[in-house]
C-alpha cells in the first residue's frame, strides 16, 4: 500500500463516493478543506494496482490533532490499512507539533473503535444529534 498526499477536491471526491454524497455535497467539504484555517493532511491510500482502497485527513492546530473522514473501503478491511493510516496521520501531526489528538466515532461502528483503541484512543464523551419531530 503506497499513502498519497491528496489535494482537497481528489480527497473530498473519493471520501464523498464512498458516503454516498452529491456532487454539491463533495464539493462544499472541498472548499471547507482549502480555506481551513488550521493545516490539514489528507491522504489516499492506493495498492499495487493503483486502485484506492483508503483515506483519511489530519487537521492540525497547535498541539491538537483531529482526525477526520477515515475510511477504508470494504474489500481491504481488516488487513491493517486503516491501522497503518491512522498511524501515518497521527505521525505527520506529531511531526508539526501536536501533541495530544482526538476523533469521533459513532458508537456502532465496532470495527473502527477497535483500531482507534490500539492507538490508545479511549472514550471521553458521548454525543447524540437532535432532529426535529417528523410533520
Amino acid at each position: 500500500f503506497r499513502f498519497e498526499p491528496a489535494a482537497a477536491a481528489a480527497f473530498t471526491e473519493w471520501i464523498g463516493a464512498q458516503r454516498g454524497s452529491s456532487g454539491p455535497e463533495c464539493s462544499a467539504h472541498a472548499a471547507r478543506l482549502r480555506d481551513a484555517p488550521v493545516r490539514h493532511h489528507a491522504i489516499l491510500v492506493t495498492e499495487r494496482s493503483g486502485a484506492t482502497v483508503a483515506g483519511g485527513q489530519v487537521a492540525v492546530a497547535e498541539e491538537l490533532a483531529g482526525l477526520y473522514d477515515i475510511f477504508t473501503a470494504a474489500p481491504v478491511r481488516n488487513r491493517g490499512v486503516g491501522l497503518a493510516l491512522c498511524r501515518h496521520l497521527l505521525a505527520n501531526a506529531a511531526a508539526q507539533g501536536a501533541r495530544t489528538a482526538y476523533l469521533q466515532v459513532d458508537a456502532g461502528n465496532e470495527a473502527a473503535r477497535r483500531v482507534y483503541r490500539r492507538l490508545g484512543f479511549e472514550d471521553a464523551y458521548a454525543y447524540h444529534y437532535r432532529t426535529p419531530p417528523a410533520s
